[in-house]
């Protein structure tokens, strides 16, 4: 691991950079995405009955709970649907930041690639065996690392992707229900 770590060169820092962004959007991407957070039952099982008027203030620490206070304040229709596109939206942040990281971790490690394999050839005849090593380990280390960021981002993205669409269609359906209501 060490000799791996080591053959990457001054690429380690931008794939690390990479891993790290990647784990932690992950992680708060997730947690952001739990239908207790977004979409409690609780709420949503109000509207559906009819019960709307049971639903109280500290609903809002919910993107469903607030919508329904925001129904309660009189946003009716096209106004509401507006309110939640704009939830459905702030629930996607940082969503992009994560595509990135699985676009760029392979190219770096491409460009590591690269500039090992340019380094095998000096401008006066052939390499040593020392430039060899390094150039190879430069070039297999961060092809290997940039994969080994990419495959699990991308994973992680399709269901946090997979996650969002779930609980995009809870909203949706609350606001339908809510449309249907009469105060």
């Amino acid at each position: 691991m060490q000799t791996l770590l080591e053959g990457a060169g001054i690429f380690i820092w931008p794939l690390g950079f990479c891993s790290l962004l990647a784990v932690y959007l992950i992680i708060e991407r997730a947690l952001a995405f739990r239908v207790a957070r977004v979409a409690p039952d609780t709420v949503v099982q109000a509207v559906l009955k009819g019960r709307v008027h049971e639903v109280g203030v500290e609903a809002g620490e919910s993107v469903a709970g607030r919508l329904v206070l925001r129904w309660k304040d009189g946003h009716r229709g096209e106004v509401l649907k507006a309110w939640a596109r704009q939830e459905l939206v702030r629930l996607q942040r940082g969503m992009h930041l994560l595509d990135s990281i699985v676009a760029a971790a392979p190219l770096l490690g491409l460009l590591g690639t690269v500039t090992g394999l340019a380094s095998l050839f000096p401008q006066h005849g052939l390499p040593d065996s020392a430039t060899l090593t390094r150039g190879v380990g430069l070039a297999l280390s961060t092809t290997m690392i940039g994969l080994c960021i990419a495959i699990p981002a991308l994973v992680a993205s399709n269901w946090l992707s997979r996650r969002l669409e779930m609980v995009s269609s809870r909203i949706d359906v609350l606001v339908e229900a809510l449309d249907a209501q009469v105060r």
